[in-house]
């Protein structure tokens, strides 16, 4: 089982027909998971991996 980083939480909200009837709606959060160099697995969200991989980037670069 992967362990969860991201502390975000899934947006709730109202969907609207035409005729304005409201219906509870979920948007969930992009988790993804991820497999670190030592093996272990964590789930985050894309938004966290995608910086996570563009400072790892920079760090390489400027070595």
């Amino acid at each position: 089982m992967a362990v969860k980083v991201t502390n975000k939480k899934p947006l709730f909200g109202n969907k609207r027909s035409h005729a304005l009837n409201a219906t509870r709606k979920k948007q969930g959060v992009n988790l993804q998971t991820v497999r670190l160099e030592d093996g272990t697995r964590i789930r985050m969200s894309a938004r966290e991996l995608r910086t996570t991989r563009k400072d790892a980037n920079i760090e390489e670069v400027s070595e």
